[in-house]
């Protein structure tokens, strides 16, 4: 299967911005998610995710661990908490947990393409891990943002980047890689990346006709910069008008059409 378009033009545009190689996360979000950015939750666009009961258990005070522990969803050990199948079931799993903690809850989801824990949301320079689950929740870039944040420790990105693939598989898969052949996982994406990255032109120019989570991604984007329009996935008369609005602001020619700078210039 192809790797998701959208993913590897975000990995080309994180990557400009951070220094993480769009081949190291690309590999990463293959390996972890198979580069899939989001999952269809209730009509929702949301990022995939992973519960960890067990974290989620070591970060509760005590009325509400016994709580969270009651309903199924905080176990001290690791693996007692099942994740369902399904992204809904697990979306389901963790909106239960955040009844009772939200922060605890997001710090114990391993989120988005590369499956970086909530935990790190500290040290990888966001304010809390709910702040790092909006970044996951928001774009495919902010997915791959946290991702290079935590690549950018201890040289994890140059690791992979130098073909040390069972370096990087324990520090990133843990002790435990082997069992996983996650190093040889790792190492098939990483020449995966490469030839797509290879091969891959740049998506064309959004326009009138177009839907999808592209469009809903220039939609949030026009949408942040203050036009009203509805984030819907379909590029009408209005998405145009708003964007041509938007292009004469910036500058820009105004043809309410998303050509390659535009799309540059509004992070798509």
């Amino acid at each position: 299967m192809a790797i998701d378009r959208r993913v590897i033009e975000a990995a080309k545009q994180v990557a400009s911005e951070t220094g993480v190689g769009p081949d190291v996360l690309l590999a990463v979000s293959l390996v972890e998610t198979r580069a899939v950015p989001f999952a269809d939750v209730e009509g929702r666009a949301e990022p995939l995710i992973r519960f960890e009961g067990h974290y989620f258990d070591r970060r509760l005070s005590s009325p509400e661990q016994a709580r969270a522990r009651a309903e199924g969803l905080a176990s001290p050990r690791a693996g007692r908490i099942k994740n369902p199948v399904g992204q809904a079931a697990r979306w389901a799993l963790f909106e239960r947990a955040c009844r009772i903690d939200a922060e605890a809850a997001c710090g114990s989801v391993s989120w988005g393409l590369c499956q970086v824990m909530g935990s790190h949301g500290k040290a990888l320079g966001y304010a809390s891990a709910e702040a790092l689950s909006e970044a996951a929740r928001r774009s495919i870039d902010g997915q791959l943002d946290i991702a290079a944040r935590f690549l950018s420790l201890g040289r994890l990105a140059d690791r992979l980047a130098d073909g040390d693939y069972a370096g990087f598989a324990r520090r990133y898969n843990g002790p435990g890689y082997r069992r996983n052949a996650y190093d040889t996982k790792i190492a098939t994406a990483l020449k995966r990346a490469r030839a797509a990255l290879e091969t891959t032109d740049p998506i064309g120019p959004l326009a009138i006709g177009a839907r999808g989570r592209v469009v809903l991604r220039l939609q949030d984007a026009l949408r942040s910069a203050g036009s009203a329009i509805r984030v819907d996935g379909l590029f009408g008369s209005r998405t145009a008008a708003a964007l041509a609005a938007w292009q004469a602001a910036a500058g820009l020619p105004a043809t309410g059409v998303a050509d390659e700078r535009t799309s540059t210039m509004l992070r798509l």
